[in-house]
C-alpha cells in the first residue's frame, strides 16, 4: 500500500548507504523523491538508478543549501518530507581528537543537520515530517566515538526543541538512533580493512540479535514517521539497533 501518495520529499546523503535506500522506500511508497550529495557524479548516478531527483549539495556550504532549495521550490513547490540523513563518522580516541576530525563533525552531524532545517522550512508544508538521523552512540559511551557521539547527541537535543517550535504548524520532527548498520560511512574512516573486519566481529558479538542492522531497515522506519501513520508522534527518538543500547557488555 502507498503511504506517501502525492508527498514531496528531500533526503540528504541519499546518494548512497541510508539515505541511498530510504528514497528507494519512499519512492516505492509514493512520494516524488529529491536527493542531495557533496559529489555530482555519485549524485547523478543514484539519481539515474533511483529514478529520483538528485542534487548536488554540500552540507558544509549554506549557499549550497540555499541553492538546493531554491531549486526544490522551482521544481516542485514545496516539501513534504525532509529526511535529514547526511553525516560523517571519524573514530579517534581521547587525547588523539584533532581540530579537523572536531570540526568535519560537527560541522557536517550538526551544523549541516540544523541549517539544513533552517533553510528547507520555509518551503516545508504545515503538517510536514522532519526526520534526522542521529545514532545510538549519543547515549552509550563507547570508545573512539566521544566527538561523534557528542554530534548526534546535539542533533538530539536540537531535535526535541525543533518538535516543540514547529508544533503549532502540526510539523512532526523525529530522530532515528542506528546501531551498527552495514553503510559506506565505515569505509571512509581511513581504517584498514583488517581494523574494520577485527571492529564489525566484535561489535556483531555485541549485538543482542546477532547481525548487523541493513540500510533498508531504517528505511522502513523512516517511511512509517514520514506517513501519516506517525501522525501523534513528535519530539521522539528510535533506537533501532538489535538491541545493542540495552546491552551492558557494549563497551566492555
Amino acid at each position: 500500500m502507498s503511504h506517501l501518495n502525492g508527498k514531496v520529499a528531500v533526503v540528504t546523503g541519499g546518494n548512497s548507504g541510508i539515505g541511498y535506500s530510504t528514497a528507494k522506500k519512499l519512492k516505492e511508497e509514493g512520494a516524488q523523491v529529491i536527493i542531495t550529495g557533496r559529489s555530482a557524479e555519485k549524485v547523478n548516478v543514484a539519481a539515474a538508478e533511483l529514478g529520483v531527483t538528485g542534487i548536488t549539495a554540500d552540507v558544509l556550504e549554506l549557499a549550497a543549501i540555499d541553492a538546493a532549495v531554491n531549486q526544490v521550490k522551482a521544481d516542485f513547490g514545496h516539501v513534504d518530507i525532509l529526511f535529514v540523513n547526511a553525516g560523517i563518522f571519524l573514530p579517534a580516541p581521547i587525547g588523539q581528537t584533532t581540530e579537523d576530525l572536531f570540526d568535519q563533525q560537527m560541522d557536517i552531524n550538526l551544523k549541516g543537520a540544523v541549517f539544513t532545517i533552517e533553510k528547507f522550512l520555509p518551503i516545508l508544508k504545515d503538517g510536514g515530517s522532519i526526520i534526522n538521523l542521529s545514532s545510538i552512540n549519543a547515549y552509550t559511551g563507547m570508545p573512539n566515538t566521544s566527538i561523534y557521539g557528542a554530534s548526534k547527541a546535539a542533533l538530539n537535543s536540537y531535535t526535541r526543541t525543533a518538535a516543540t517550535e514547529l508544533a503549532p504548524r502540526k510539523i512532526r520532527v523525529n530522530a532515528v538512533n542506528p546501531g551498527p548498520v552495514y553503510t559506506p560511512i565505515f569505509s571512509k574512516t581511513g581504517m584498514s580493512e583488517d581494523q574494520l573486519n577485527g571492529m564489525a566481529a566484535a561489535m556483531q558479538n555485541r549485538i543482542p540479535l546477532k547481525r548487523y542492522g541493513k540500510p533498508e531497515d531504517i528505511a522502513e522506519l523512516v517511511a512509517f514517521l514520514a506517513s501519516d501513520r506517525a501522525s501523534f508522534i513528535t519530539g521522539a527518538e528510535y533506537n533501532i539497533d538489535g538491541g545493542t543500547n540495552v546491552n551492558p557488555l557494549l563497551v566492555s
